[in-house]
């Protein structure tokens, strides 16, 4: 499976972004407060042009002289102009060399920026560690253990942080205004305090609004991108948040909101800062002149009743929109609204985002669990009803995933007891399937092994002892058994009595394999002061049944044939022949290549329960090497000695024997074919001897 790429931690971006939305709200309204005091700073400047001012060569206005010329002015213009500089005079000496509406203003602006300097300062500082932390990890590179540390435990805080660092700036700056603006004495006129009013209005709001953003888009990426590169999916399958838990029809009203509501504020505030009302101009309704009705009015003033209508409204009540004013308020208005869909892009996003990827991401778990993978588990990422739902889910899974292992470890034990493949082959796909009388017909070899003389060597130990060492003989034999295709049908004391569907090779080579397995045990018994054992094995091969047998109460698996009673009895004509393993003339002419294993005839016998004759094989493949090598050396001398004995020369025989035995004195089955020529030619043969032993013994 492809790793997605790791997503870049935001911090500067984000700090820009709100910077920049602050920016366009705020500087509309800079714009409108410059526009309209140029007619102020217009209206002094008329007056100086006709007033020249003599300073002083310190330049100090308090010394400041002025020359009128009467001559030029009416008495009514000259009483004007001197009221006016008196006023400018009282306005100067008040503010030295600015006035107080731009100083105060050129004072919040300048340490917004101060703090505005500082905020991305400490934000690029708390930011840093979860870049570098990020860029390290997609770059495979040791992540130290502080740095994990630190990001791990301010990861989830980072939106409420980085909100934090900027309302250092937004707080610090708007608090400085609202304090000027509880000091009216501060300001030179009411128009500077209504400027600065209305500034602090806007700036307040867009304020606001660049928090939130930070805020919300932080939060959004934090949760979405970044959640899991920081915390195991064991942890997030549960919420990992600690703040109360949301909802999401809040989440929906506060997005609502900020792509609607605030920057509605924003263009209100912009539509009541640009009206000029007639007492701002110093006109009484009236006096209007016939143009300035038209003016005021528009189309509507060739009504007389609308004019009337304002008649009784108070001048200041009365207002309109002046070209410079409609044009600052358009660009306000308009800044607002792309400030709007700025953020309804953003904010769609991210509410559709932060609601629709969790439900995918949900369902796509829903969808491989209902497939069987049990390991798919959910993120929770949202504190909302998404986070509780996918939190339930991820228990429910959980559960899920835990009674079924509990339901396989309950099957893998009952396997253990009856074999996935004896299901199999009668077609139940669960152990809860199968019912009495189920039943199939196959052909199968049939293998019997048996610990020899156990019993004298179980009353050399106690019980404990007897069952460790009888499950550490069937442990080692049993992934044998396995590992060649066949199982296990039942356990019988110390005997195994297993099965093998496929070749007959397999069951061949799981026993030459068992012998080597033995021989390698009794090397680490006697390696500990013990007993060696020995075991025989008996195969054969042919059709059984295999089927469910018992009663309601009690039911098990079991193979009824003939085939598994000459096993059992091949297992133990071992111990007379003094053999490792004994295969039938039916398990013989079933394998595909007889020639790959090393093998001699031994006899033709009837055994105990078998009417018809069998010819039984040797597999010197079982010996160790020096017991290979003197049998397979021996075996055409032992071949003719068997001939002469099935031909009744039994003198002849028994020279023949005896001179194997003389190469081979530990081969029991020449010790046996002795004694049975000595018999013969001592006691004589019957006069229906075929040459076929019958064996009562089992």
């Amino acid at each position: 499976m492809k790793t997605k790429r790791i997503p870049r931690f935001f911090g500067f971006r984000i700090y820009a972004a709100s910077t920049a939305i602050y920016m366009m709200l705020v500087f509309p309204s800079l714009l409108i407060v410059f526009v309209q005091n140029m007619p102020k700073m217009e209206q002094i400047s008329s007056v100086l042009s006709d007033v020249h001012p003599q300073n002083d060569s310190t330049g100090s206005l308090n010394d400041t002289t002025f020359n009128i010329n009467p001559v030029s002015m009416s008495v009514d213009t000259l009483t004007s102009t001197l009221d006016t500089l008196d006023n400018s005079r009282i306005h100067l000496q008040r503010t030295g060399d600015n006035s107080s509406n731009e100083s105060l203003l050129n004072e919040a602006i300048n340490l917004y920026f101060i703090l505005l300097a500082v905020s991305f300062l400490l934000g690029w500082a708390f930011n840093y560690p979860f870049k570098r932390y990020v860029r390290r990890k997609r770059k495979h590179k040791k992540i130290s253990s502080g740095l994990f540390r630190f990001c791990k435990s301010f990861l989830l805080k980072a939106p409420l942080i980085n909100t934090g660092i900027l309302l250092i700036t937004y707080g610090i700056t708007n608090a400085n205004m609202f304090f000027y603006l509880q000091q009216p004495n501060q300001f030179d006129n009411e128009f500077a305090f209504l400027i600065y009013k209305q500034f602090f209005y806007v700036s307040f709001i867009a304020s606001i609004m660049a928090i939130l953003f930070v805020y919300f888009w932080t939060k959004h990426r934090v949760h979405l991108k970044h959640l899991h590169f920081f915390f195991s999916e064991d942890e997030l399958r549960k919420r990992i948040f600690r703040e109360k838990a949301g909802k999401v029809g809040t989440r929906l009203w506060i997005s609502s909101a900020m792509t609607t509501l605030l920057p509605l504020i924003i263009v209100i505030i912009y539509l009541y800062r640009s009206s000029t009302s007639l007492a701002d101009m110093g006109l009484v309704f009236e006096n209007l002149t016939a143009e300035q009705n038209q003016i005021l009015f528009g189309q509507y003033a060739n009504f007389p009743w609308m004019i009337n209508a304002f008649s009784d409204i108070d001048p200041k009540d009365i207002s309109f929109v002046n070209a410079p004013d409609k044009f600052l308020m358009f660009a306000g208005i308009y800044a607002g609204i792309f400030i709007s869909l700025l953020y309804i892009l953003f904010f769609v996003k991210w509410t559709t985002e932060d609601i629709v990827y969790p439900v995918k991401e949900l369902l796509s778990n829903m969808q491989k669990t209902g497939q069987g993978d049990l390991s798919s588990f959910s993120i929770v990422r949202t504190n909302d009803e998404i986070g509780e739902l996918t939190e339930g889910y991820n228990d429910m899974a959980q559960k899920i995933r835990d009674y079924i292992a509990n339901i396989s470890r309950m099957n893998e034990a009952y396997y253990r007891f009856v074999p996935r493949q004896f299901l199999e082959f009668l077609g139940k796909d669960n152990i809860t399937d199968i019912k009495l009388g189920d039943q199939i017909q196959k052909e199968m070899s049939v293998l019997f092994t048996d610990i020899r003389s156990f019993t004298s060597l179980s009353e050399q130990m106690t019980p404990a002892e007897n069952f460790n060492f009888i499950n550490n003989y069937l442990g080692l034999m049993e992934p044998v058994i396995t590992h060649h295709g066949g199982f296990i049908d039942k356990f019988i004391g110390d005997s195994i009595m297993a099965l093998f569907p496929g070749n007959v090779e397999d069951a061949i080579n799981a026993a030459v394999e068992m012998r080597r397995t033995l021989n390698d045990y009794n090397l680490i018994r006697e390696a500990e002061g013990r007993q060696a054992i020995n075991t025989g094995i008996g195969i054969h091969t042919g059709n059984l049944m295999l089927g469910v047998v018992g009663g309601i109460g009690r039911m098990e698996g079991t193979v009824i044939s003939d085939a598994v009673n000459l096993a059992s009895r091949l297992e133990g004509l071992t111990k007379l022949y003094g053999t490792s393993i004994i295969i039938s003339q039916d398990t013989l002419i079933k394998l595909n290549n007889p020639t790959a294993y090393n093998y001699r005839f031994l006899d033709v016998v009837k055994v105990r329960g078998k009417k018809e004759s069998v010819y039984i094989f040797e597999i010197l493949d079982g010996l160790t090497d020096r017991a290979k090598e003197l049998r397979i050396a021996t075996r055409k001398a032992f071949g003719e000695g068997l001939d002469a004995y099935k031909s009744k020369n039994f003198q002849q025989a028994k020279i023949v024997f005896e001179k194997v035995l003389a190469q081979n004195p530990n081969d029991q089955a020449v010790q046996l074919y002795i004694e049975r020529c000595n018999d013969n030619i001592l006691n004589g043969i019957p006069e229906d001897w075929d040459g076929v032993e019958v064996i009562n013994t089992k």
